[in-house]
């Protein structure tokens, strides 16, 4: 098992380091067939978000399964913890519902519009944008961009997937992968962009979008 450990707007100490492998072996006992565990540290600038500071962003790859968890707190090792915590419990839900639900198809590399990027190791420059020009603009499949629009804290960052047609419950099971709030997907029953969310409890919301015809 690869185990890749970077820095975004902060220097990993070797404590840091030391810390992540010898807690990693429990990604691993519930997860057996891990192939790679990326953990991103970055930091945030802002004094106002002090207790916030330090996000830790894990991401376990096993063969076409991604599974992803982030948390934030004062310090690297808290926020490890954290983001751990929520992993482990993401792995349990993904094993058991393995065995409590035999699929049929083979699971989808997830979209994932926040995925970190584990292999950038310098930090990113900022150009001050308008709104409208952090998402204009030409990308490659996998590229993204961030940038900081005008003087405000405000970081847009654009990335362009390409996405595998699903149906609606494949793509509330790859939502669960990646512990996000929505997903967005192409519906293989309709041909649509759309988004699957979580509302409360295990109620969920489906989008879908059709282009608008001129009249």
């Amino acid at each position: 098992m690869e185990i890749v450990v970077t820095g975004r707007h902060t220097q990993i100490k070797q404590k840091f380091r030391d810390v992540v492998e010898s807690k990693m072996n429990r990604v691993t006992a519930i997860a057996p067939d891990t192939q790679r565990i990326q953990v991103v540290l970055s930091h945030e600038g802002n004094p106002r978000l002090a207790d916030t500071a330090m996000r830790v962003e894990l991401t376990v790859i096993a063969g076409s399964t991604v599974v992803r968890a982030e948390a934030s707190s004062i310090d690297d090792l808290s926020a490890l913890d954290l983001a751990l915590d929520k992993l482990t419990l993401r792995l349990r839900r993904t094993r058991d519902r393995r065995k409590d639900h035999r699929r049929g198809y083979e699971s989808i590399q997830p979209v994932d519009l926040g995925e970190a990027e584990p292999e950038v190791h310098e930090e990113e420059e900022y150009v001050p944008q308008t709104a409208s020009q952090a998402v204009a603009g030409d990308l490659e499949p996998g590229e993204s961009v961030e940038v900081q629009v005008g003087d405000s804290p405000i970081v847009i960052r654009r990335k362009l997937h390409i996405a595998e047609p699903m149906t609606i419950d494949e793509a509330l099971y790859e939502m669960e992968l990646i512990g996000h709030d929505f997903f967005l997907f192409v519906n293989s029953e309709t041909n649509r962009p759309s988004v699957v969310y979580r509302r409360h409890g295990w109620s969920y919301g489906v989008f879908e979008i059709e282009r608008a015809k001129n009249l």
